[in-house]
């Protein structure tokens, strides 16, 4: 058997990327967004099936121009979850709001709805609803829907893990609130190295947002501001790989489920490892997640059989960066014992059985 190193993660890009640059560069094109630009925001905005998609650099800003666009303001409180990645709580902290921590469900590492019943002030003025890994909250999204209407909160859906994966309702996850964010970073199912993209059926927002992009000019080609904005542009040849990777975005979620299917067979009877569940007839798992009794060893000796892993988030409360106390004990658990497994799509069949065997070897 190989014993070939194997990463946790990496992008997968190929000749198509590469002959679609390529063709690009033939057109004699500014490079900054435009055709190529907009075309990649339907594909997006088709498949997710939202009214608007709007592309912006990268994901974190993709969040901060949501929730600027939806009304948050410095001052404002916007509920986060504390499992995430750090780019959901920094994306308000950023212009000024507070985010406000709140632990997740155990079994989906999702917004705990009680406790952001809990959690909510006067000063609260959205709610960050992060789809771990693809996964939607036990509540359910019309719950959050249905208190965030109650309370006149914004619901913001964090999608950055989320592509390819709906709600059993058969809405894509990141089309139920006012507004959705997605990720194209490197170790998104689909990628164009960074970018990030907002969906929102409001045609306001989506102006709003547009303009905020674009240093808050009317239209495109004046240098004429009615509002104060920035320059989050999106590029053409980042388009272009995407509009590549689109075409594979089907297979790929097909192929994350399987991988998953793999893992789960070849762990069943690794009282150990606990993989978190998957609805796989409608979401799809980023990354394979897993909570381990003795992290710590066993990624050392998957590390030494030339096998990747990686810590999942800690809690974002316990960050150097936030130092805010309080008890949360879910995420606090997944700090502890959280531990992501080789994910990427082009595994095979093989490297998985190789990882699953040697798993079961050091247990």
């Amino acid at each position: 058997m190989s014993d070939h190193f194997i990463m946790q993660m990496r992008p997968w890009f190929g000749q198509e990327e590469k002959d679609a640059l390529a063709a690009y560069m033939e057109e004699d094109g500014f490079l900054t967004e435009f055709k190529h630009t907009a075309a990649f925001e339907r594909s997006i905005a088709d498949y997710v099936g939202g009214k608007h998609c709007v592309v912006v650099n990268n994901g974190t800003v993709s969040l901060t121009l949501a929730a600027l666009a939806c009304g948050v303001q410095s001052g404002n409180e916007v509920i986060v979850p504390n499992y995430t990645m750090i780019a959901t709580p920094n994306s308000v902290q950023m212009i000024g709001a507070k985010p406000v921590f709140v632990d997740v469900e155990k079994a989906t590492l999702c917004l705990d709805i009680d406790k952001v019943k809990a959690a909510i002030t006067p000063m609260t003025k959205a709610v960050m609803l992060v789809s771990a890994n693809g996964r939607y909250p036990e509540s359910g999204i019309e719950a959050f829907k249905e208190l965030c209407d109650s309370r006149g909160l914004i619901l913001i859906e964090d999608s950055a893990q989320a592509l390819g994966s709906r709600y059993p309702d058969g809405r894509h996850i990141g089309t139920a609130g006012h507004v959705g964010s997605f990720s194209f970073s490197a170790p998104k199912v689909i990628s164009t190295g960074q970018g990030g993209a907002v969906i929102t059926d409001d045609d306001e927002i989506a102006g709003k947002l547009r303009r905020l992009k674009d240093f808050g000019r009317t239209g495109g080609g004046n240098d004429v501001h009615d509002t104060i904005g920035y320059n989050f542009k999106f590029t053409e040849l980042q388009a272009v790989i995407g509009l590549a990777q689109m075409k594979k975005l089907a297979w790929r979620v097909e192929r994350k489920k399987q991988i998953h299917r793999r893992y789960r067979a070849g762990l069943s009877a690794v009282a150990e490892v606990a993989l978190f569940d998957q609805d796989l007839e409608h979401t799809t798992p980023w990354f394979i997640d897993c909570c381990v009794e003795d992290r710590a060893g066993l990624q050392a000796y998957l590390k030494a059989k030339s096998i990747g892993t990686r810590v999942m988030y800690p809690p974002l409360n316990q960050q150097i960066a936030y130092q805010m106390p309080g008890s949360y004990p879910v995420s606090e658990w997944v700090g502890e014992k959280g531990l992501w497994l080789p994910s990427a799509s082009q595994l095979t069949d093989e490297e998985i059985d190789r990882i699953t065997a040697e798993i079961r070897r050091y247990f």
